[in-house]
């Protein structure tokens, strides 16, 4: 799924393009993208693009008349840019947002259909879209600190958390926590000060730093090959490959669609974390340091 530096950058690129332009139609080619029933997409043609923002992990499209278009990409939804006359592609376009001088495409890959489109009017009808996270950026390390320990949870699942922190799921999680040399599994309550604001600093460096990553990348044009895995990253989707830093290969945690990766000497002092399904098959033979494994 699109992350805060992936939404982010979506978001800028479409004002660059769109921005004080006018939208010529709002073509629904998908039935099912669709999940609200007023106002009707017909009431978005004609009107002008004022402004677009992130919500969390939606992107937000403000049209003049307090109209707005709400985007969910969730796992597989990605926007495009054609130029006027060129067909969107096929079985995967969802919706095109067709202006003066270009059209935005929402598509979504695969057969599954969770990608979402909420066609809404005025600025409180927005916020029911928010689920209450916090802007990393745009808050103190009191509050961060606050939000972090108010329930006593994983810091995987804290930090992946909509309601306690806006936008970081499950790749950048990763990334936060071995910049920070934490275990995924410590709980949020046993932190101490100092990890705390070792955990903070590491929050606001990671989504800054690919935020501008995937910025220069995207150069003038929308985001390409946007993906939960990338090279560059340390050891989100890097299983079994070395630690950029101590060179121990990667470790994970497997559960329903999603992986967890660590470094077990970076993150967990050498202690290898239990999968669920091969701890409980492998019982006492399941390795519990990383010198075990080797």
């Amino acid at each position: 799924m699109p992350e805060l530096p992936d939404v982010e950058v979506y978001v800028e690129k479409v004002a660059e393009l769109a921005a004080g332009h006018v939208l010529t139609r709002l073509n629904l080619l998908n039935p099912f993208l669709l999940r609200t029933v007023e106002p009707r997409p017909a009431e978005f043609e004609g009107k002008r693009l004022r402004a677009t923002r992130r919500l969390g992990k939606r992107v937000v499209l403000e049209f003049e008349g307090e109209l707005f278009a709400v985007l969910h990409l969730m796992i597989a939804g990605r926007l495009r840019w054609l130029a006027l006359g060129k067909k969107p592609p096929a079985r995967i376009a969802l919706a095109t947002f067709e202006f003066d001088h270009g059209v935005l495409i929402f598509t979504e890959a695969g057969s599954k259909r969770r990608a979402s489109l909420h066609l809404v009017r005025g600025q409180q009808a927005v916020a029911g879209f928010d689920p209450g996270g916090i802007e990393i950026r745009q808050t103190t390390l009191d509050v961060f600190k606050q939000r972090l320990t108010h329930e006593n949870h994983t810091l995987k699942r804290a930090l992946t958390d909509p309601h306690s922190f806006a936008g970081i799921g499950n790749a950048y999680s990763d990334e936060i926590l071995f910049r920070a040399k934490l275990s995924p599994l410590a709980l949020t309550r046993n932190l101490t000060g100092e990890e705390i604001a070792r955990l903070f600093v590491a929050c606001r460096d990671v989504l800054a730093e690919w935020t501008e990553r995937l910025r220069e990348q995207a150069g003038a044009a929308l985001p390409e090959n946007v993906t939960a895995f990338r090279p560059e990253m340390a050891v989100h989707g890097k299983f079994g490959q070395p630690c950029p830093v101590c060179g121990t290969p990667v470790q994970r945690i497997v559960y329903a669609e999603n992986e967890t990766n660590y470094c077990a000497r970076c993150q967990t002092g050498g202690k290898l974390l239990a999968d669920r399904s091969l701890s409980r098959l492998l019982h006492a033979s399941w390795p519990k340091s990383i010198d075990e494994l080797g």
